[in-house]
């Protein structure tokens, strides 16, 4: 059985409530074991708050799972007259940060086979002293990886982004030749390793309209992105591009490439999001554990209000569990002689 530890994310967000409505709505994925690291009381109030029917259970490392209940590795104890939906506090953001550390050190142990984070606040992540932009950052700090990025994946479409949380004005000046490449690169080996594809296709989107049409419209496909490519492509890496980025999703979403490496934030995810609003994944590519989070943030206006959606949640716990499988088909497989 693969065990997927779920960070609760943020107490005061919307995390305690598509946590329950995933054991209680939806069907857990064969061969898949989800448990739970949060705060016990904290998801008693929202099932009592919301009427949602949850049997809420007790998990400590070494247990067994259980199958008619809840688990849940309890790791905070907020007072009830302390959490507020929707208002964040010192209390929430330490918690919160405590699930994401546990669960990192239990993946690194062995006991989790990977990791499906809830949203945390950014902001109130760095007001309790954890200096990280977000999420992705801390576990690549814990994890001492190198060379990641962030993909957002579902069943038609994957991204990669070579910019990402910049102005639009200054995404010209970010690219680079070493940066695609190696971007072209996380994105091969994720799609291979993660994903089991033997030979994964590859498309790299242009930075222009019309890829710049031969450089009427820009410089940047001539001076960085075909370098990348021609380079990837020496080392062996099934990768064609750069191509107009109106064209470039459409034969992506139909199945001509296996994934798209775009120019910035919201290229890649305009697209995406039209495809997978509801069950897109945020899966961290580069990181020697496994990890995916759901496609969203914390909703703080909508928390404790009982319509969060689970969708997003149950896609990252499946996919977890399926990348968790294929590293291991794909280490096993560089044992056997």
């Amino acid at each position: 059985m693969t065990m997927i530890g779920i960070t609760m994310g943020c107490p005061a967000g919307i995390g305690p409530e598509i946590l329950l409505r995933y054991f209680t709505e939806h069907e857990l994925p064969e061969g898949i074991r989800p448990v739970v690291l949060g705060d016990r009381a904290i998801l008693e109030k929202c099932a009592a708050e919301l009427g949602l029917s949850a049997k809420i259970a007790p998990w400590q490392p070494g247990d067994q799972f259980v199958t008619d209940a809840i688990p849940v590795y309890n790791l905070s104890a907020i007072p009830e007259e302390e959490h507020r939906w929707g208002k964040p506090t010192l209390a929430t953001a330490q918690a919160m940060a405590r699930y994401i550390e546990r669960a990192v050190e239990l993946t690194i142990d062995g006991v989790l086979d990977g990791i499906t984070t809830c949203p945390i606040s950014k902001s109130a992540l760095q007001a309790a002293g954890f200096n990280y932009p977000g999420h992705t950052e801390m576990l690549v700090d814990m994890t001492s990886a190198d060379d990641y990025t962030m993909m957002m994946a579902g069943k038609t479409l994957k991204v990669t982004l070579a910019t990402i949380h910049c102005s639009l004005a200054s995404v010209p000046e970010l690219l680079s030749e070493e940066g695609i490449y190696k971007l072209i690169h996380i994105t091969h080996r994720g799609l291979g390793i993660d994903f089991g594809l033997h030979r994964p296709r590859i498309a790299v989107a242009g930075l222009n309209p019309h890829s710049s049409e031969d450089g009427l419209f820009g410089s940047e496909e001539e001076r960085v992105i075909i370098p990348a490519i021609t380079r990837s492509r020496r080392d062996g890496i099934d990768v064609e591009g750069p191509f107009p980025p109106d064209t470039v999703f459409f034969k992506a979403a139909a199945g001509q490439f296996d994934g798209v490496v775009c120019m910035y934030h919201d290229q890649g995810l305009i697209p995406f999001k039209l495809l997978h609003f509801k069950d897109g994944v945020n899966v961290t590519l580069g990181l020697p554990i496994v990890r995916t989070s759901v496609d969203h943030g914390t909703a703080y206006d909508i928390a404790g209000k009982g319509v969060a959606d689970a969708t997003s949640l149950a896609a990252a716990i499946a996919m977890a569990g399926e990348i968790s499988k294929n590293r291991n088909q794909y280490y096993q497989s560089q044992l056997t002689p």
